[in-house]
């Protein structure tokens, strides 16, 4: 007998019931979102009226939730609590609009990135030799205020759920209060990320006052090994105390440490710094050879450490009083090789079960092109913002057209095609991250050298890879 998640995907991949959700998706200007949006504000009692094509899309989208709820084993009515909160329901339509247009399949893909990551300004007050953006001065053709209002517009009617302000660093931006304060009143939840020099106690006061949920600060070692890497000395104080004046104006905070074979030993130095501040979340990132981080190449960790890594963040995340996450696509792998008590996928370890492990399949893997997406300063449209090939330009493409009907947004969500990670049994839960493929080998289809199954095509890197960049940073 089938169970309740394969009669959902039945009732949903039929024609009937696509065309049907695909007829919700359309921006309503009477009531100023899109029918889905508005129906499901309908459906929360967070709205208490509509004209009556959105009325209509509510009774529609109902037997969805319910065909969802059961499949997923919880009530209508926590459905309902979760969904009163307004980027929450984004992201719901998101899935809907997603089920309408792909419908359900290993990956899912949404109707709409849940989060697009911002760099608003290139300027910046730091050096950094790993920085994916080649960072310090703003571009000469940066978004205007006007611009880039009118993108945060363009964003909240494709039905993104977050956006993160990122750069360079997005605080010396004049006017980052003005859009993230516009981006909070659509109901957009808003992050900044930020190497956290510039946050006094003044500053995060601010921040929360001006729409900030969610911070990220990073922390790339010790005090010498992140002033080394940072170029700025004195940078490594001012960011542990900017993460010190988000915990206790109450952000969401998370510290990203890029993992490098110079600062490998340090992780556990810096989980135990992040556990005594009372973050909610330390992130390992991978560190990724593009930006200035190419003159660096020699400076990723091999396909051991990363195994030894994660592994030893699979285990501390047992008994830390913070959540423990990795960019790594691997780490879904990890756990499952560990027992898959917990199961990381894209920025949350969710509590394992059978149906749970299920969904991991679906939900699992890099999310470039699929769960998110990027935007340079001057409105280049990239898969993430370590993956430096442009599909778009805001000013210039159609970004739902951008998003359902990109080839290389298409590429990336089809697991299979992959070069030897295509054959993976944990292709679904992994696949490497496709930034990687990209910038060693300048085709995203390509392996994921970092990952202990391509060992040789490491090797075949650090064989190759000239003296100079042997030898390691200088």
């Amino acid at each position: 007998m089938p169970d309740t998640l394969s009669l959902f995907m039945h009732f949903i991949n039929s024609s009937i019931s696509k065309k049907a959700l695909q007829s919700l998706t359309a921006y309503c200007k009477k009531c100023g979102e899109s029918r889905l949006e508005v129906a499901l504000e309908l459906f929360v009692g967070a709205r208490e009226n509509a004209c009556l094509k959105c009325k209509s899309a509510e009774k529609i989208i109902e037997p969805v939730l319910q065909n969802g709820a059961k499949a997923f084993n919880v009530t209508m009515d926590e459905m309902k609590e979760k969904f009163k909160d307004a980027y929450w329901r984004k992201g719901l339509a998101s899935v809907i609009k997603g089920l309408a247009y792909f419908g359900v399949r290993k990956p899912f893909v949404p109707g709409a990135p849940f989060l697009v990551v911002w760099d608003v300004t290139y300027a910046c007050n730091l050096k950094c030799k790993h920085c994916y953006a080649t960072a310090g001065k703003p571009l000469h053709d940066e978004l205007t205020t006007e611009e880039a209002l009118d993108a945060i517009d363009k964003f909240d009617k494709l039905g993104v759920a977050i956006i993160a302000f990122s750069g360079g660093e997005p605080l010396v931006r004049k006017d980052i209060f003005k859009l993230t304060r516009y981006a909070a009143s659509k109901g957009i939840y808003v992050a900044i990320a930020t190497n956290g020099t510039l946050i006094t106690e003044d500053m995060a006061k601010k921040m929360k006052e001006n729409g900030v949920n969610y911070v990220q600060i990073s922390l790339d070692g010790t005090k010498e090994t992140h002033e080394n890497f940072r170029g700025i000395k004195g940078c490594y104080d001012r960011a542990v105390e900017g993460i010190r004046n988000c915990v206790k104006e109450a952000l969401f905070v998370n510290v990203s440490m890029t993992v490098t074979k110079y600062n490998y030993q340090d992780v556990p130095a810096v989980i135990d710094l992040c556990e005594r501040l009372g973050v909610n979340w330390f992130m390992h990132y991978n560190f990724v050879p593009t930006g200035r981080g190419r003159e660096i190449v020699n400076a990723d960790i091999s396909p051991e450490q990363r195994e030894e890594l994660l592994k030893m963040l699979y285990e501390r995340n047992k008994t830390s009083n913070i959540n423990l996450l990795s960019t790594a696509p691997q780490f879904a792998r990890i756990a499952l090789q560990c027992g898959a008590e917990f199961i990381p996928t894209h920025f949350c370890n969710v509590d394992a079960g059978e149906r749970l492990r299920k969904l991991a399949e679906f939900i699992g893997g890099c999310g470039a092109g699929r769960f998110y997406m990027s935007m340079r300063a001057n409105g280049d449209i990239q898969p993430c913002v370590f993956f430096p090939l442009k599909v778009g330009n805001i000013r210039e493409n159609d970004l739902e057209e951008l998003w359902l009907r990109n080839s290389v947004f298409e590429d990336l969500r089809n697991k299979d095609i992959l070069e030897s990670c295509g054959s993976c049994r944990y292709r679904y839960y992994c696949g490497g991250c496709r930034a990687r493929a990209y910038n060693y080998f300048g085709n995203y289809l390509k392996p994921d050298p970092g990952c202990i199954n391509n060992k040789k095509h490491w090797d075949a890197i650090i064989s190759s890879a000239p003296l100079n960049q042997k030898e390691g940073v200088k």
